[in-house]
């Protein structure tokens, strides 16, 4: 079947940068979804995104849907004639033109006729105009008179099958061949005339790097080499890189200058002014320091570069002594009386002030901290003065900054740099795989503040629900189970978190805050064990027998993620299944086993099995040796197996089947003593 290359472009005002990946993504996938669905074939596609367009090629497109065969099943043969008569009619035949289907039941009439497949141009419209109206746009909007809507104003519009327009009007636009290049360079129509020139004629003359991907790596390099330039390195945040290349169509780096004086502000504050509000980059000499420039990338290729660059710099020098400025006054007050201030701060209207929580999180951080052997007073004073720098000028300005700033703060007013580094790393992990805390202190103070904010919540009876969770307590949940597994602490976290419950002044639901916290935090380890990449199954084995401290239920899962893989592992997993059924159908308290009424060979080899491992593994799982332990106990499936292949459990004698019972649920209580392997599938 033949086939030609296909090209939309759809030329707007200049689209929201941060947008432009996901709404160039979304446009090539509706349309791929739509020929797809269509049953078109295509081969290689290709997106295109940039400030004021949005286009995909499609090379190989199908000029034609594949013919349809259709079948149409009608009455029995045996029906009345009228019937056949009226099926045949709604088919667009006669009755004699009808075939005969034999089946089973009886015969039937069907309708059997090819459908010839319709023209790929003539559907190009609606699926193109699907897409669009498909985009995620949070709020759209209207210009001139007219009422469409879309996300930015819409100005031209290409659509080229081949080398021929395909016809369509779509946002109030008529398709055609003649897109724009550059708002600068060029700012005139260029004529396409056929897809598959489309982004070598608006590099040249467009003056229009049209690829998205093409154009980031230009930009990544130029930047680098601008810091190289400087004796330096460019460090490069891949989320304003992607913003940037998102502003430019003809991207060229410019490097600028600030004054050395600003160096005196903490360089985050710095970096981020920078990135925040004027989009641009920074350097950093050999040791890491901060170089007094600046890298910003221009969208037009200036013949007076120089003119470009002192623009940037009269633009950045405010903005930069805004923040030293702001560094300098906060420096006039003590991080301890910007803390005593927050007692006019509502946290939670029942949860009291930011100063109550700052005071219970001290108190729970230095608890924390004797727990761990570590200098409780360090941790105590780290957690009081954690939340002083939400009341700076700094943090008010930049709020990505607290934490940071208290550090710096802590540092001035004279506080130990244990304390300033604990105040600076409360907040980590930010957000998943980010960086944990590294100081006794500073892991202290992060488990405390959120678990402060988890008992809470849960205390004051508004857990998350669905998909609000506006105190963000799944996140924190994580944070505090990765410090606690990922930093080697043996603690036990419904111990923690009956601590924290207990420094609120009154909690409705205090009585049952300890287990619901409990069991929603832990219940947070099966999504991360999915994302390792662990057996769900082996998650939820370790978490039947609720262990509490995540340290010890990480050995558990790692020993029987690495049981079910052994060979002996689906046979005593299904023994295990078996077992516990047998015994969750027994009545009464059970019995002490007997071995005077273990009669059969194989229950009293599986009895001297059974006692030889316990003290085997005993010790093993009293130091958290799960794995050993489990491979020791793998070697029982041949007395397991000759148990249930030669021994009737349910025997007649009562005492007789109790004993067996009970010699069952010593297996049993082996096993569990790491987890419920009854619940492993194999």
């Amino acid at each position: 079947m033949s086939t030609r290359d296909f090209l939309v472009e759809l030329g707007t005002e200049e689209l929201p940068p941060k947008a432009l990946l996901s709404l160039s993504n979304a446009f090539t996938q509706g349309i791929t979804e739509g020929l797809k669905k269509a049953n078109i074939s295509f081969g290689e596609v290709t997106s295109y995104a940039a400030p004021r367009r949005l286009a995909v090629k499609i090379s190989q497109l199908s000029e034609q849907q594949p013919d349809a065969e259709i079948e149409k099943r009608g009455p029995s043969c045996k029906a009345p004639e009228k019937a056949v008569e009226g099926f045949a009619r709604s088919c667009g035949v006669t009755a004699d033109q009808l075939q005969v289907l034999n089946t089973d039941k009886g015969d039937y009439f069907i309708y059997k006729t090819v459908e010839k497949g319709t023209e790929t141009s003539s559907l190009l419209e609606g699926i193109v105009e699907q897409s669009l109206n498909n985009l995620p746009i949070p709020k759209r909007m209207r210009w001139g008179s007219s009422r469409v809507e879309f996300v930015r104003p819409a100005k031209w519009l290409v659509m080229l099958f081949g080398d021929q327009v395909v016809p369509a009007s779509i946002l109030g636009l008529e398709s055609g061949r003649h897109t724009m290049g550059h708002r600068f360079h060029y700012n005139q129509p260029i004529e396409i005339m056929a897809a598959d020139e489309y982004d070598q004629k608006l590099l040249s003359p467009g003056y229009v790097i049209a690829d998205f991907a093409a154009r980031r790596e230009k930009i990544r390099e130029q930047i680098i080499a601008a810091g190289t330039a400087l004796g330096g390195t460019t460090e490069i945040d891949e989320d304003l890189l992607d913003e940037v290349t998102a502003l430019n169509e003809w991207p060229v780096a410019l490097t600028g200058r600030f004054e050395e004086r600003f160096l005196d502000v903490p360089p985050e504050a710095l970096i981020l002014s920078m990135k925040e509000n004027q989009k641009y980059f920074h350097a950093v000499d050999a040791k890491g320091n901060l170089m007094p420039y600046f890298i910003t990338v221009a969208n037009i290729e200036s013949t007076d570069p120089q003119q470009v660059i002192e623009g940037n710099e009269k633009v950045i020098r405010p903005r930069l002594a805004d923040a030293a400025f702001f560094f300098e006054t906060d420096k006039k007050e003590t991080l301890a009386s910007r803390t005593e201030r927050l007692n006019t701060v509502v946290f939670q209207n029942q949860l009291g002030t930011v100063y109550d929580k700052a005071t219970r999180i001290s108190a729970l951080a230095a608890y924390i901290a004797g727990q761990l052997g570590n200098d409780q007073q360090t941790a105590e004073r780290a957690g009081y003065l954690a939340k002083g720098d939400l009341l700076s000028d700094m943090v008010y300005e930049f709020t990505d900054l607290q934490g940071l700033m208290g550090y710096h703060y802590a540092l001035h007013d004279g506080e130990g740099e244990a304390v300033a580094k604990a105040i600076n790393e409360q907040y980590l992990p930010k957000f998943a795989g980010d960086e944990l805390p590294e100081t006794e202190a500073g892991i202290a103070v992060a488990i405390a503040d959120r678990l402060d904010t988890l008992t809470g919540l849960f205390g004051i009876k508004q857990p998350p629900t669905g998909s609000k969770d506006p105190f963000a307590l799944r996140r924190a949940s994580l944070g505090v189970l990765r410090i606690l597994i990922e930093r080697n602490l043996d603690l036990d976290l419904k111990d923690l978190i009956a601590k924290a419950a207990s420094l609120h002044k009154s909690l409705p639901a205090a009585e049952t805050v300890t287990e619901q916290v409990t069991d929603f935090m832990l219940e947070r380890l099966r999504a991360w064990y999915e994302d390792k990449g662990v057996a769900i199954d082996s998650y939820l084995a370790v978490h039947a027998v609720k262990p509490t401290k995540p340290l010890d239920f990480d050995k558990r899962v790692s020993a029987v993620n690495a049981f079910r893989s052994l060979p002996q592992a689906a046979s005593l997993a299904a023994a295990n299944k078996r077992v516990s059924n047998i015994i969750a159908k027994q009545e009464g308290e059970a019995t002490a086993l007997n071995t005077a009424l273990l009669t059969e060979p194989a229950e009293q080899k599986l009895a001297q099995t059974v006692a030889q491992l316990s003290e085997q593994v005993t010790p093993l799982f009293a130091k958290g040796n799960y794995q050993d332990a489990l491979e020791k106990l793998a070697s029982l499936q041949t007395d397991v197996d000759s148990f249930f292949d030669n021994v009737m459990v349910m025997a007649d004698d009562e005492a007789v089947k109790a004993n067996r019972i009970a010699l069952l649920s010593q297996l049993r209580s082996l096993f569990l003593q790491t987890a419920d392997i009854s619940l492993l599938n194999g």
